[in-house]
């Protein structure tokens, strides 16, 4: 017995994989000589199938299940049985058939009826799409499913991982990581497309329970979702969530382009939406001048770029309502607009902070740079004739071009360095985040970048091709 409490079976079971006959002999030998029998427990409360759930040996699963069905409805010390094991570590032929098993043997005693939504729930949120495809027949909570789908629906490959599928589909490449991983990708979302469209058909069309599943579809952006509930149930773009907002007003809370883009095009309820409001009157500026969700706002980088992104979902939600919404008050006594300043205040200061020291961190470098350039634009390579003053490689057509790269080097130089100066010296508005602040300093680093990249290209063609020396 091991330290774990894990018997010479435990061990065997999980390190053979494949010997189904070297396992079976070895039960039939323990049993002859009254060792452990396959009911015993480690340290962890697990037994022998446990093990075999866990390490993905179907196999023996296989043979234990025969030995002893009993063996399914054992929970272990974390109140796992062996299906819910084969689930969490992901190993699919082995939970499919420990459930098969676990499903057509009835044993009240031992585990009395078996709860299949939950295991669906389980293979959803472990992204197993494949296994709860396999499952669908079994469900018998077709809302908690549907949640679950919401919740964690996979996205799809996009053009450039579909075209290099297409492009290997018929090359055997197993080192290519990025084509298998774009492979199941591709698979996982076909299956949860299946499932979904599956458990819509299934949910009767008078039950509510696509409601939770649709607020949450809309909070994910997961517009595939919303498309389907939408089309097998036209009512669920009027349910309202416990905070009084429909899907439009959720979907501009929570960011969520796709299903806003998906509920814009619908012209049925378009000209509802413009002028809707929410318990506390605030209409869908109001509500997209709130701060974005920390979801949405922490993948972009630099507290400056997400005011822009939160101005630019402002500015967008503003061309759609009517013109008078944009004044209206709710009832605190505050526009959209007020809202939007005051939600985003200690963004506002933040994004000035990184702004400057953006700006200052880079102006340094421009300095650098300009001074180099100067140096550079003033200095003849190889010198000049004695009696004459003509540079030595004039008569050089790469030194004309060296010295006309290095002349626009030093002017785009200069012109990164001014703007980073002005962007320090600029007012720090909300609108100047718009665009005036971003601009700026795109055409700095812009300026910048090419500058280096043209002396450096310059020099180096020049100092190729001349036969002497250039430093």
């Amino acid at each position: 017995m091991t330290i774990n409490g894990n018997t010479a079976l435990h061990v065997a079971v999980g390190t053979t994989n494949k010997n189904g006959q070297f396992l079976d002999n070895l039960f039939d030998l323990a049993k002859n000589h009254n060792k452990p029998s396959l009911d015993m427990l480690n340290s962890e409360g697990s037994n022998l199938l446990h093990v075999a759930a866990i390490v993905g040996n179907t196999e023996a699963a296989k043979i234990l299940v025969k030995r002893n069905k009993g063996l399914l409805y054992e929970k272990d010390n974390e109140g796992q049985t062996p299906v819910n094991r084969a689930l969490s570590n992901m190993h699919s032929d082995t939970f499919i058939y420990l459930l098969d098993h676990y499903l057509n043997t009835r044993d009240v005693e031992k585990g009395g009826l078996f709860d299949s939504s939950e295991i669906i729930v389980n293979a959803i949120s472990s992204k197993d799409y494949e296994s709860a495809y396999k499952m669908r027949e079994l469900i018998r909570d077709h809302g908690t499913v549907l949640t679950a789908i919401a919740q964690n629906f996979p996205p799809n490959v996009n053009r450039f991982e579909r075209a290099i599928m297409c492009l290997f589909s018929h090359v055997l490449i197993v080192t290519f990581k990025f084509v298998k991983t774009a492979q199941r990708k591709a698979r996982a979302y076909s299956y949860a497309k299946q499932l979904l469209a599956f458990t819509c058909d299934k949910t009767t069309t008078t039950s509510t329970t696509y409601n939770n599943a649709i607020f949450e579809a809309t909070s994910q952006n997961a517009v595939e979702v919303v498309k389907e509930i939408v089309s097998q149930f036209p009512n669920a773009i009027w349910s309202i969530n416990e905070y009084g907002h429909n899907i439009i007003q959720h979907a501009v809370i929570n960011r969520s382009e796709k299903v806003y883009n998906l509920l814009y095009q619908m012209s049925e309820p378009k000209n509802i939406y413009r002028t809707i409001k929410d318990p506390v009157n605030n209409n869908l500026l109001h509500l997209a001048a709130r701060l974005a969700p920390d979801n949405k706002l922490n993948p972009i980088l630099g507290a400056a770029l997400k005011i822009q992104r939160e101005l630019q979902w402002f500015k967008e939600v503003e061309s759609f309502v009517c013109p008078l919404n944009t004044i209206q008050k709710n009832s605190f006594g505050e526009t959209p607009q007020m809202v939007f300043t005051k939600e985003h205040k200690n963004l506002l200061i933040e994004g000035e902070k990184w702004m400057k020291e953006t700006a200052q961190s880079y102006t340094i470098t421009a300095t650098l740079i300009t001074t180099i350039m100067f140096a550079s634009a003033i200095t003849v390579p190889g010198g000049s004739k004695q009696e004459n003053g003509i540079p030595v490689f004039a008569n050089i057509s790469l030194f004309t071009i060296f010295a006309i790269s290095d002349v626009i080097s030093f002017f785009t130089s200069v012109a990164s360095l001014l703007m980073f100066l002005s962007i320090v010296t600029d007012s720090f508005t909300e609108q100047n985040f718009l665009v005036r602040l971003p601009t700026k300093l795109i055409i700095g680093l812009f300026a910048l970048v090419k500058n280096l990249i043209r002396a450096t290209y310059g020099r180096s063609m020049f100092g190729k091709k001349s036969k002497d020396p250039f430093y």
